[in-house]
């Protein structure tokens, strides 16, 4: 996977295949292309150029909708990052406007309940104002809870893990019917990358035992737990270096992108190409592939590429790998 630098702004080239259906007659051929056509969706859809809200709406309409997702009368967990006492120009946290019109966009579907939370790192009701995100969640009508109280979490088994056998996890993340995962992207001198998978650690109570013993496995491994619904990936502003609290906004470059995908491997992937990191580098995406939790194959991968900036100037935007 290449990346290439224009006018400051990383774009990230993708490039999906389409593979021919085949069918033992003409009229079987034509029903089955019939049906695809209603039914399939891109595996991930990368979408630039817009507004974080923006690029949420054109994305989740090319997914099928909120719709697909949440059903009428559901509970729905959406797990912004909100580990760091920033501000939302400082590129730690997960994009407060995005967290809002997901939140929002899920009631209009019919949710029963939308529930917020992150176990930060920082002072949580620090993290919680200042990223901007517990104002935008309550303005659309969602719920913010706390991830402080040990006594929210349930320790459940992990199947098939090897080192991550038991860990306590909040009720909420074991509990919602919807899991909407809404990390932002970027590096992490731990994990190499924060992003979809890494994400989900901020909804159990220990994390330390995760570095004791082995941080990389541990992401992976947690994955095999429940599967979460949807991720959307923040990578508006991209934290490349330093992170994940960041030093300054120097650590920061404006790739303007979002990713939307069922499968958190997938965009995991797509992730690291954003920034710039082999996915060799990145542990856990590996050890994700063999535990089969997803796909890490982006060639092989149905993807919807959308300019949104090259649309609305009528410009043709080619990428190519």
């Amino acid at each position: 996977m290449l990346a290439k630098t224009a006018v400051g702004i990383t774009i990230v080239i993708l490039k999906f295949f389409t593979a021919p259906a085949a069918a033992a007659t003409a009229a079987a051929a034509a029903a089955i292309a019939a049906t695809a056509i209603s039914t399939s969706y891109p595996d991930l859809v990368a979408v630039k150029g817009g507004s974080p809200v923006e690029m949420f709406e054109r994305g989740i309409n090319e997914l099928g909708g909120m719709q697909r997702f949440v059903k009428k009368g559901t509970v729905v967990l959406v797990k912004p990052n909100i580990g760091w006492n920033k501000t939302p120009t400082q590129g730690a946290n997960t994009n407060p406007e995005l967290v809002g019109a997901i939140v929002k966009k899920a009631y209009e579907v019919g949710a029963k309940k939308v529930w917020v939370f992150d176990h930060p790192v920082d002072e949580e009701k620090a993290c919680y104002k200042n990223s901007g995100i517990e104002a935008a969640v309550i303005q659309n009508g969602g719920i913010m809870h706390t991830a402080n109280n040990e006594s929210d979490y349930v320790e459940r088994e992990i199947p098939r893990a090897k080192f991550l056998k038991k860990v306590k996890v909040h009720k909420l993340y074991l509990e919602s019917d919807v899991i909407i995962n809404v990390p932002i992207l970027k590096n992490h001198a731990g994990s190499k990358m924060t992003a979809a998978m890494k994400n989900l650690m901020g909804v159990v109570w220990d994390r330390r035992t995760w570095h004791e013993q082995g941080l990389h496995q541990c992401i992976a491994e947690f994955t095999l737990l429940k599967k979460v619904d949807l991720t959307i990936v923040d990578a508006y502003m991209v934290m490349m270096a330093n992170g994940p609290r960041g030093f300054s906004t120097e650590d920061l470059k404006p790739a303007r992108m979002q990713l939307l995908s069922t499968d958190m491997l997938l965009v995991d992937t797509a992730g690291a190409a954003i920034l710039e990191t082999a996915v060799n580098k990145i542990p856990s995406i590996e050890i994700a592939q063999k535990l089969g939790v997803g796909s890490s194959d982006l060639k092989k991968a149905n993807i919807k590429r959308i300019d949104m900036a090259a649309a609305a100037a009528n410009v043709n935007s080619k990428v190519s790998l």
